[in-house]
């Protein structure tokens, strides 16, 4: 009978997309999962769980905190509830204010264990990215806060990039910048959300075009390109350098809306268009289920 069928944690992460330190958080300290032990005390998951973990990612969705989750799955509400987002975001803003490191791990440490990467850059990561964008306009010390940040950002990352980048098997995802730049906070969530998901990626920060990014595909034996393009483009440039990529590409950014009408015009035979990290890893996964996040005690 289906209702005995047991998953472990492993599997049930697989299934979902959500990591299993993620899930022991989310029954240790709210509640919301109720698996089954073996004698060895190793969790196993009857299959109702596997849509309550789905109940549970559309509220995150919605914007709910983790948790109001359990009263929303008991008593679901007819309105989309206020999360706690808004007090996360001024939190890493005044961390990032004082200069502390520390109290920047701290903060995201806790929101990666409770949450999906995916809810994290469309809640709390992209958001913060925008209010910091407005801050540092005429912010007196904007300068500073910002190499201080993003220093921070891209260490942090990037060690997760690279540890998930370990675990992780088959053709890679060259993700590579159309557009020199100091740091493109965008192209590292990308890659920590890939990552995150089971996609194994080659990330080039500075700026590549043409020949050298049909070579760098082939070194990598890449199964896609992800392009992320500046505020400005030269379209022709750009078609060359589709014309050197017999892979699939994915083309856009931040920057996506400014460049539609020549974006159009551009001739590849797989070519697709994303404005933010969440679209790259749909565009990815296709209608796969994401892979779980790499984790290396299972139960």
């Amino acid at each position: 009978m289906l209702s005995e069928i047991l998953l472990p944690i492993g599997e049930l992460a697989r299934r979902t997309g959500v990591n299993p330190v993620t899930l022991r958080a989310w029954e240790r300290r709210y509640g919301l999962l109720k698996p089954q032990r073996t004698a060895k005390g190793h969790r196993l998951y009857p299959l109702d769980q596997v849509e309550r973990v789905e109940a549970i990612l559309a509220w995150l969705q919605r914007g709910a905190s983790v948790g109001q989750v359990r009263e929303l799955l008991d008593k679901p509400a007819t309105t989309p509830p206020r999360g706690d987002w808004q007090t996360r975001q001024f939190q890493l803003v005044d961390a990032i204010a004082n200069l502390s490191q520390r109290a920047l791990d701290q903060q995201l440490n806790q929101a990666m264990a409770l949450y999906p990467a995916v809810t994290l850059c469309e809640q709390l990561l992209l958001p913060l990215l925008d209010i910091l964008e407005l801050r540092w306009r005429n912010y007196f010390n904007a300068r500073l806060e910002q190499a201080f940040f993003h220093t921070w950002l891209r260490s942090k990352l990037g060690a997760r990039v690279y540890h998930d980048n370990q675990l992780l098997q088959g053709p890679p995802v060259l993700l590579a910048d159309d557009h020199e730049r100091g740091f493109n906070p965008d192209l590292w969530l990308c890659a920590w959300l890939l990552t995150n998901n089971g996609i194994a990626v080659e990330v080039l920060e500075h700026s590549i075009a043409g020949a050298q990014v049909s070579h760098a595909a082939i070194a990598f034996k890449a199964r896609a390109v992800v392009l992320h393009l500046g505020p400005r483009i030269d379209a022709r440039t750009l078609q060359r350098t589709l014309g050197n990529v017999s892979l699939p590409v994915l083309l856009g950014g931040s920057t996506l809306a400014m460049h539609e009408a020549q974006l159009r015009n551009l001739d590849h035979p797989d070519l697709s268009f994303f404005d933010t990290p969440q679209a790259v890893l749909r565009l990815l996964q296709g209608n796969d289920r994401p892979a779980a996040a790499m984790d290396p005690s299972c139960n």
